[in-house]
């Protein structure tokens, strides 16, 4: 039977040949041409077993193989991926040429045995085989991969002693590998040293520059290309149009590129036409995005994916709405037919977090299974901060632990997750387990597990993050030095929140806020206003969380009517909309003044009369002026819009007792009871030795429980002779006055401020932190202890700080 090899090899494509009869025979007639063009097309198929099958034949028929074969065969293999036979195969060549060794280690490079890749390259180098500029270009896209700038630069070496710099491939490969390892010096010394250089030789300049960061060089080269009359492609104009992006003073520079896109055609390159939607949306010119996107003719899903991250990406008020702009957008490429890719769903994802469409989340996530997409380290981190914003951290655990490559992202994403929901224990044993395995954290990790640290006030974990940070060079980044702010502010030492602001080279808004709010938390209003002033000099807008600093800070002052104007001037000169926590400030801020009437009238004319929050702040402030009958009608009011507060019936029953209405107040208590309402128990720890020690009331299990209580009982008539007054009218009135007064003495902080003076130096300030609000009873106390111990003891509630020292508190003794 006469068959020619290319009518086999089509007939081969459409049918399983081990069932066809005759094959053998037809087979039998090849040369080792027909043998290598079906062994060719099995290569770019990568249909492994029927190269198998034709490699077993000439075995089984004792067909010579000349080295031409036998290299086909290595290159079926080696582009299969099967590295095993094909090392088999690559010793069984009895004489092996350069492009026997090029296969191999390139199989061995694309297979990801880059190790042993390298290893094979020195073998033939040891061997004194006589390397070409291929086997080379290969070694060094092999460290370009890699990173491996030692064994690059002996490449680099061996280049330049073979004489192969000539040939303006291996300049540019080597201009690439030296980029990608960040030596950007050695680019430019490669570049300018080389009298061979192409197109790609320049387009390879400017990538390089933009890698490393270096804008304005970047600028500058392809300022000079364009003069010297280079080609530039569409990877050069790409790049350029990225560094563009990086700031609004470069975007005129962009508009004179687009342009000259517009001018050489590459205006519909979709490659150019994604880089120009980018550059427009970072910029906050959407309207320009919109219409390179429109201009597009045939726009493919990168340019959907620019144009939905585009939508993502805008700061501004409308921020939500031009989110589910981009969800829009997505649907229309679906309805177009198109696959999404890892950066779709990833830029979709966030769209869905922004515009809390957590079900719609849920879909897009069912989406993902079905391209098979779910292990992607990408969608993954989009999927845990989806999942996290959502309260759902488990469903986030799951998705952080389906990823099998877990890149720092996707740590820090589960990280910033379980801080968000206020697992802040997890958050820092999962850091312990991401330093176990060796891998190393950046700047946003570490700003994540000192937020954890700063609302756990664990100050001596925070310090040795601290030390990490500056040790590794992340202080220079302004993320790790807001962090630090908050890290110590959170923990009740402002002096070193202070230190690190004004260490910091560069403030952004967050540096600013936190700062103010440090001060307004500990009631130093002045210092807080100040700061406002200050950072309004300096040309920084403040935003929403600046000005409920500002509006704590009067708050807590008792400055009325500057903390009115401070509002009014937020919505008139800076258009921000107030939410409900500046509103709850106005509120406190007319309360603590008396102004009772003004703060109920302010709250019906908010949009937040539905808002539990603001009329628990007025409740608050009837019983500091003793106003029943209205703190009465509040109360109710609150046990409408939130029924199962605690905190509501706990101040109603209080106001009850200061006023004398015992009956009242047990009705009250009463009522707890028949609705199920549960308070919650009080909680206080204090950190010593890097170990935190928690304690509630009267406790029981402590270790060192005795020796503190013995110090308790020490002290009590010590602050009696100073005036101390127990009150017990915030206790059970089921307990006998002996058993409510020894209660009192065991307060949760009480506890924990003991154990801090047993066991810290006397220099040492005592830092304790409580989940509620502290009493009246403790607030004294503690003024009378640091009286009388000379100490000073930094107490932290929800709602402020508290420092004392020398029987004064920050806050004074209204709060």
């Amino acid at each position: 039977m006469q068959c020619s090899h290319k009518y086999l090899i089509g007939y081969l494509e459409c049918t399983s040949f081990k069932l066809c009869k005759g094959f053998s025979t037809l087979l039998q007639s090849m040369d080792s041409l027909a043998y290598s063009d079906i062994l060719q097309s099995f290569t770019d198929t990568h249909s492994l077993a029927f190269g198998k099958s034709v490699h077993a034949h000439m075995i089984r028929n004792h067909f010579k193989q000349n080295r031409f074969l036998q290299n086909n065969l290595l290159n079926l293999y080696c582009k299969c991926g099967d590295m095993n036979h094909a090392h088999k195969l690559f010793d069984e060549i009895a004489n092996k040429d350069i492009v026997s060794w090029n296969v191999l280690v390139s199989g061995y490079f694309q297979s990801g045995y880059s190790v042993e890749a390298i290893r094979v390259f020195k073998v033939a180098r040891n061997a004194q085989i006589k390397l070409d500029r291929f086997a080379y270009a290969g070694a060094v896209s092999i460290c370009s991969r890699t990173g491996n700038l030692s064994f690059g630069k002996a490449v680099h070496g061996l280049i330049v002693v073979s004489g192969f710099t000539k040939h303006a491939f291996l300049t540019n490969s080597l201009l690439d590998m030296y980029s990608k390892c960040g030596r950007i010096d050695e680019v430019r010394r490669v570049f300018d040293n080389s009298d061979h250089l192409d197109d790609v030789s320049w387009n390879s300049l400017v990538s390089a520059h933009v890698r490393i960061g270096l804008v304005f060089e970047t600028l500058r080269i392809f300022a000079q290309m364009h003069l010297l009359g280079c080609k530039i492609n569409c990877f050069a104009v790409g790049s350029v149009l990225k560094c563009c992006s990086y700031s609004n003073e470069l975007l005129e520079f962009g508009r004179m590129v687009h342009s000259s896109v517009i001018k050489v055609g590459l205006d519909y390159d979709v490659f150019v036409g994604s880089s120009m939607i980018d550059m427009y949306a970072k910029n906050g010119i959407l309207e320009e995005a919109i219409n390179v996107f429109k201009g597009m003719a045939d726009p493919n899903v990168v340019v959907f994916n620019a144009m939905i991250s585009g939508f993502c990406q805008l700061k501004m008020e409308s921020h939500n709405e031009l989110a589910g702009e981009s969800l829009t957008l997505y649907s229309e490429m679906r309805r177009k037919g198109m696959m999404p890719s890892k950066f779709t769903f990833s830029s979709v994802l966030r769209a869905c977090n922004l515009t809390d469409s957590f079900e719609l989340g849920k879909q897009i996530h069912a989406q993902v299974y079905k391209c098979k997409l779910q292990f992607d380290e990408f969608i993954g981190s989009a999927l845990i901060d989806l999942y996290s914003k959502s309260g759902s951290i488990e469903d986030g655990l799951s998705c952080f632990h389906s990823i099998p490559k877990q890149d720092i992202v996707t740590w820090t994403s589960m990280i910033s997750g379980y801080v968000q929901n206020e697992h802040f224990e997890r958050a820092l044993s999962l850091f312990d387990d991401l330093l176990k395995i060796g891998r190393k954290p950046d700047e946003f990790t570490l700003s994540s597990v000192m937020s954890a640290c700063a609302n756990l006030a664990m100050s001596k974990s925070g310090e040795q993050i601290q030390s990490y940070v500056t040790k590794t060079g992340f202080d220079r980044y302004i993320i790790c030095g807001n962090a630090q702010i908050f890290m110590h502010a959170r923990s009740g030492d402002t002096e070193a929140a202070s230190q690190t602001f004004y260490e910091m080279v560069n403030h952004d808004v967050v540096s600013w806020s936190a700062m103010i709010s440090s001060h307004a938390l500990y009631g130093c209003a002045k210092d807080a206003l100040a700061l406002f002033s200050d950072m309004k000099c300096c040309g920084v807008a403040p935003n929403h969380i600046t000005f409920l600093g500002v509006l704590t800070a009067c708050s807590h002052g008792g400055l009325v009517d500057e903390g009115f104007r401070y509002f009014e001037s937020m919505k008139r000169d800076y258009g921000i909309v107030p939410n409900m926590k500046h509103c709850a400030c106005i509120v406190d801020l007319f309360g603590r003044s008396g102004r009772l009437d003004k703060a109920e009238k302010f709250i019906m004319d908010s949009g937040f009369q539905d808002d539990p929050i603001v009329w628990r702040s007025l409740l608050s402030s009837c019983r500091i002026h003793h106003d029943t009958e209205r703190g009465r009608q509040v109360a109710e009011r609150l046990m409408q819009l939130d029924p199962n507060a605690s905190a509501t019936y706990v101040i109603l029953y209080n106001m009850y007792l200061d006023s004398g209405r015992r009956s009242m107040a047990l009705r009250t208590r009463e009522l707890m009871k028949e609705r199920g309402v549960k308070k919650e128990p009080g909680l206080s720890w204090i950190e010593i030795g890097g170990s935190i020690h928690s304690f509630v009331a009267g406790d029981k299990i402590h270790t060192r429980r005795q020796e503190i209580y013995a110090w308790l009982e020490e002290m009590i008539p010590r602050i009696e002779r100073l005036g101390y007054v127990r009150n017990a009218t915030s206790e059970s009135d089921d307990l006998g006055l002996e058993q409510k007064v020894n209660l009192l003495n065991c307060h949760s902080e009480k506890l924990a401020v003991t154990l801090g003076i047993l066991s810290l130096p006397k220099a040492a300030p005592i830092r304790v932190m409580k989940n509620l609000r502290v009493c009246v009873d403790c607030h004294t106390t503690m003024k009378l202890f640091s009286a009388v111990e000379g100490r000073e003891i930094v107490l932290r509630d929800p709602i402020r700080f508290h420092r004392f020292r020398d029987g004064s508190c920050s806050c004074g003794d209204y709060w």
